[in-house]
């Protein structure tokens, strides 16, 4: 069945895949990540966009974010899915097996990089010292859910770059894709993170999303060649 070969395909790609994203010219863009975090650490500008954004109404404005950008990841493929199962569709299955992907690498890789860096997270409730220097290096010393860089952001950006890549006819959507990452990563940077998690989350991320979006487009010419090859063979 075509869903099974989706599958087949995810599985197959999944661990190729979080390799990619450290091979070769690919891991400049994991250090840009890191030396513009420096950067912005250091000359002081994460706190003050800290500062600059306590205001209640941009906080309004930005925390739906953090449940949208917590939540789709998991909801969207489901539906896809859903759609392509009943529709008898491998476009949505397709779909589904990429975004899905592209979210677990995204989270997998921010989740890593959180065990070893250890950022302590800005205060919702009160401004307080200036913390945003604050990192505990090590393992496992600030746990893996919060700090550097935003998993929101960089499951955001992975998912947004999959569809556009995935989408080369209809790029209103992979435009909207990215509205929607940006959204979520410039709320989260005046919520529950710090403005140099959403900087790092979106480059990490958006490497994650052209090495899958680049992956499924590759296994998906290379399948519809196969199959012509018979056809082509028996005229």
């Amino acid at each position: 069945m075509l869903w099974r070969a989706r599958m087949k395909q995810f599985v197959r790609t999944l661990p190729l895949n979080i390799i990619a994203c450290f091979k070769g010219r690919r891991i400049l863009w994991h250090l840009l990540a890191i030396v513009l975090t420096a950067i912005l650490v250091l000359s002081g500008f994460d706190w003050h966009y800290f500062t600059w954004t306590r205001s209640p109404e941009i906080r309004s404005l930005a925390f739906p974010a953090v449940h949208v950008g917590g939540e789709l990841p998991i909801i969207l493929p489901v539906i896809l899915i859903v759609i392509g199962l009943s529709a008898r569709d491998i476009r949505f299955i397709r779909f589904a097996a990429a975004l899905a992907q592209a979210a677990i690498i995204g989270s997998l890789i921010s989740s890593a990089y959180k065990a070893f860096t250890g950022r302590v997270h800005p205060s919702m409730r009160e401004m307080g010292p200036d913390i945003s220097h604050v990192f505990r290096f090590g393992f496992w010393r600030g746990g893996a859910f919060w700090g550097w860089p935003s998993s929101h952001t960089t499951i955001a950006f992975a998912m947004a770059l999959t569809i556009y890549l995935l989408t080369p006819k209809q790029r209103w959507v992979g435009f909207v894709a990215i509205a929607y990452a940006l959204y979520v990563g410039l709320g989260v940077s005046v919520t529950i993170h710090w403005f140099s998690d959403f900087v790092a989350g979106a480059i990490i991320g958006s490497l994650i999303g052209v090495v899958v979006g680049k992956s499924f487009n590759l296994t998906t010419a290379t399948a519809v060649q196969s199959r012509a090859a018979p056809e082509v063979q028996n005229r």
